[in-house]
């Protein structure tokens, strides 16, 4: 019997004593259950073994002679393979190669605990018998929890191993040592372990998962060391900041050093200084110092047509859009340029071909707002692009919370700011539903990614920036946007055709003229000559743009349309925004319009003054350099 709210006695006779709960049930039935966000550390364990127990698929012993104590393959229910090192029955120093396990501070993860769960299962006297007695070879290995550490245990009593072994173990590390702090002698066991003789891998293991790790340290005292290196070339004069054709302001010169010798970084300045130029700047200059020689430029489709321009203007790299059906964007991974541009929804589909042919040195995100939310499906492939280097760009960073910043940052680096649930917990507060009411510790956590982020503002760079700065969109048109276009394109061309031959008729050209301005409207919205048909890819990435400018307080924004159905639409835009605008068009008396001119002046809460060109000439055009 069913019932909500309270338990009810049901009738025995209703019982069937011989029934056992279906598989698929008890795996819901024991599932833990969590409150909202808020999760313990014991939580997060019971999770990880109730999904070892549902989750895993085959578990193959590679160490069969050192029985529980041994390493394991493990085959998730998702495909991959998973070497687990099992050194403790009853703890959490075991290790595995998942991504999970490396950066949850847990000591575990759901494929430990599926190999527990089973060596468990199969003999459960022989697995009490062998926790409490331990195993039988020094282990050296990385203990994830909380800070990752390199530690050594021996067995217990401490038997005497053979000369063989003392005599490699003590060429790295002392008799007694607990743990391993000398970087370069863990390095150089790590390289030598492979080597190592049957004899010693009976009484001793090193860890195979410590590479990822001592890679990470490796490559922080490199960019460090190679950082150092260049500006000393700078300043005896043997290098130079200008490896563009055109100079870069000051500025910009550190956004390139922050990229090309963060590796893996953010820049976040605001919008209009210049964020694609930097990062075109990091990638010729780490070319020139012969780090890369593939760079895979991801970006919405708008702005593909404009990092070409860019690229072109500012290096000689050559350059290549990725457009067209399967095939053909196969054959472009295949036979690579040096920039290669794709769109994001290329990505969605594309992402392990990218990463199979392409091969890319650089991944450089553009608009990198697109992943904040790293629940979609866009975000997961877009983190599975694989490079050593990835500079992300984003004039927001932060739009709505602070775990968009997290899902940007875990894909430069998943160790920042380690796992969701213990991101939630520092720097949410949570309710008792683990409901999130307000943020703590962001101080912390603005001193955790500040290393990784550069982030300016133009009232920061203000005295070094030039008088107007020009970013030019470019927006593909609908399908229906593009008949109608052609519409107006094909008499246009017969008209101009006509007029390589003779001087056009007074009634040919204003029909010309028509034709173009319909054109025109076209590209905007074919709305302003049909209110039926809707459509607006401008109004689209319009949206786009005044999202990011308008997350600065203090920003003000004028949009200029020579049509004011347009501009009608814009307003439309702003009111579902919830920005309240100026309208300043030929169709407001001269008195409204100096009114609407200063409200749009002096009311904080009125930020997008729209205008057309021609109404605004007189009295806008004088007053711009003052707003």
């Amino acid at each position: 019997m069913l019932a909500s709210g309270r338990a009810v006695a049901t009738p025995a006779a209703l019982v069937s004593p011989t029934k056992k709960p279906s598989k698929r049930a008890r795996a819901v039935l024991d599932r833990p259950v969590k409150q909202g966000w808020r999760t313990s550390d014991d939580e997060e364990i019971a999770l990880r073994r109730w999904r070892g127990e549902t989750e895993i698929g085959t578990i193959e012993p590679l160490e069969p002679a050192h029985g529980v104590f041994g390493t394991f393959r493990v085959k998730s229910g998702t495909g991959g393979f998973y070497d687990v090192e099992i050194r403790a029955l009853d703890g959490f120093t075991n290790s595995c190669g998942c991504i999970d396990h490396r950066v949850n501070g847990l000591g575990t993860c759901k494929h430990i605990e599926g190999v527990l769960g089973a060596l468990r299962r199969k003999n459960p006297r022989a697995f009490r018998e062998a926790a409490a007695r331990g195993g039988d070879r020094v282990e050296i290995f990385l203990d994830k929890r909380e800070s990752a550490a390199a530690r050594v245990t021996r067995p217990a009593g401490n038997p005497k191993a053979p000369a063989e072994a003392r005599e490699f173990l003590a060429r790295f590390v002392s008799p007694h040592a607990t743990h391993i702090a000398d970087y370069d002698a863990l390095s150089a066991l790590v390289v030598a372990w492979p080597d190592a003789s049957a004899g010693i891998r009976r009484f001793l293991r090193v860890s195979a998962h410590f590479a990822p790790w001592l890679d990470r340290l490796r490559r922080q005292r490199l960019r460090s060391d190679a950082r150092a290196a260049f500006l000393a070339e700078i300043s005896a004069g043997r290098e130079g900041f200008d490896i563009l054709k055109h100079p870069l302001l000051p500025y910009q010169r550190d956004g390139m050093l922050h990229l090309a010798f963060g590796e893996r970084a953010l820049l976040a300045d605001e919008m209009g200084l210049g964020k694609t130029i930097q990062a075109i700047a990091a990638c010729e200059l780490l070319a020139r110092r012969g780090k890369v020689s593939r760079v895979l430029v991801v970006c919405p489709a708008s702005l593909k047509a404009e990092w070409e321009e860019q690229i072109a203007r500012f290096c000689e790299r050559p350059t290549k859009l990725v457009y067209g059906p399967r095939m053909e964007r196969l054959l472009a991974y295949r036979t690579p340029a040096f920039f290669n541009i794709v769109n994001y929804e290329q990505v969605l589909i594309d992402a392990g071909d990218i990463n199979a042919l392409l091969k890319p040195d650089v991944v450089v995100l553009d608009e990198a707002q697109r992943i904040k939310n790293w629940q979609t499906k866009t975000a997961r492939q877009v983190k599975s692009l694989r490079a050593p280097y990835a500079f992300v760009l984003t004039g927001t960073p932060i739009e709505n919370r602070i775990d968009e910043l997290y899902s940007i940052i875990q894909y430069l680096d998943p160790e920042i700011l380690g796992p969701l649930f213990r991101f939630n917990r520092d720097f949410y507060e949570l309710d008792a539903r683990g409901r999130p009411v307000d943020y703590k510790n962001l101080a912390e956590l603005r001193g955790r990614v500040q290393p990784f982020i550069l982030r300016r503002r133009k009232s920061d760079v203000e005295a070094q920036l030039p008088a107007r700065t020009v970013k030019t969109y470019f927006v593909p048109m609908a399908e229906e946007q593009r008949a109608r276009y052609e519409d107006y394109r094909g008499p246009a061309m017969r008209l101009m055709a006509q007029a390589q031959r003779r001087p056009l008729l007074e009634a040919e050209f204003k029909q010309l003229m028509m034709l173009l301005a319909c054109m025109r409207m076209v590209c905007d919205t074919p709305a302003i000559l049909d209110p039926s048909c809707r459509i607006s890819p401008k109004l689209e990435e319009l949206e786009n743009i005044l999202s990011d400018l308008l997350e600065e307080p203090d920003r003000k924004i004028i949009v200029f349309s020579e049509w004011e159905r347009m501009l009608d639409m814009v307003r439309e835009l702003a009111r579902e925004m919830g920005v309240e605008t100026a309208w300043h068009t030929g169709s407001v008396p001269q008195v409204r319009r100096r009114a609407e001119i200063n409200r749009f002046k002096q009311d904080p809460a009125c930020r997008i003054f729209l205008s057309t060109t021609a109404a605004a000439s007189a009295s806008i055009s004088r007053r711009r350099a003052r707003w």
